[in-house]
């Protein structure tokens, strides 16, 4: 009998909206073996939900999501690097995501004053949820939108109008390295510019881009999520296999709620 495994989870340390300990208690509930808990870029729910794993007889992965831009010959494209088994007091890793948060205020701060100039209503306020909450991601931005009623028209265009400088793809797969983690290409189906997603464009695409990222250190490839169906699966699977990386297989969970799912 397999394990029954969920690689890919966020908390409300960054776009999902429960607790280190709750997340962990419904997957224990549901009856899964391992989880890997991979916040975007941040590690602040690691030792929570490891303690709650050991009392709930769940084995966490300690991980993290770094969002990245990796250019890939003409084509500057943002990629999604997961990390497992990593070292979350890492004094690299640390002073990196230092940086990134500081990165993501600026970003945020503009984004709030092109909904607000736009005519909608927003303040900090509305978006923060919790006490001392460092983290706050576009999924926040449309919460707290709908929250007041607000139906924006392209809303996720409005948002990824503002961009937020990413660290490179190759720097991410180093930093989890670095910290003693195993770097795998999270969610391939959502990645952009490579070609329509039914192309062989886009397949011959995706693989020199993984080739590319393997020199670099990447170890795996997220073979089964959401965003791929059975036949792409299959495909990503034969490809892990070819180039002899790991397959992970995550639900990319955020919240028991339905939203729209768009990252970061």
């Amino acid at each position: 009998m397999g394990y029954k495994v969920d690689y890919h989870i966020h908390t409300y340390y960054s776009d999902g909206t429960m607790k280190p300990t709750e997340v962990v208690r419904r997957f224990s509930e549901k009856g899964y073996d391992m989880i890997a808990i991979t916040d975007h870029d941040g590690v602040d729910a690691i030792k929570e939900a490891v303690i709650a794993g050991e009392a709930l007889k769940i084995q966490v992965i300690k991980g993290i999501e770094f969002g990245t831009d990796c250019r890939y010959g003409d084509v500057i494209t943002e990629l999604h690097i997961l990390g497992y088994h990593i070292d979350e007091d890492n004094k690299e890793l640390q002073e990196k995501l230092a940086d990134i948060r500081a990165k993501r205020v600026e970003r945020n701060d503009r984004l709030l004053a092109l909904i607000n100039e736009k005519g909608y209503q927003l303040t900090y306020d509305d978006i923060l949820t919790r006490p001392n909450q460092t983290y706050v991601g576009k999924p926040n931005f449309a919460r707290a939108l709908k929250a007041k009623g607000y139906e924006i028209p392209d809303m996720w265009d409005l948002f990824d109008s503002v961009e937020k400088e990413r660290i490179d793809a190759i720097e991410a797969i180093e930093l989890i390295k670095n910290a003693g983690g195993i770097a795998v290409l999270a969610h391939p189906m959502q990645i952009k510019n490579l070609g329509d997603k039914s192309s062989e464009e886009f397949w011959s695409n995706l693989e020199g881009l993984v080739l590319m990222l393997k020199k670099a250190g990447l170890k795996g490839i997220e073979c089964y999520h959401p965003s791929a169906g059975e036949a792409d699966s299959l495909r990503l699977v034969t490809m892990a296999g070819k180039y002899h990386m790991h397959i992970t297989e995550g639900s990319d969970f955020h919240t028991e709620e339905d939203y729209d799912g768009r990252e970061k």
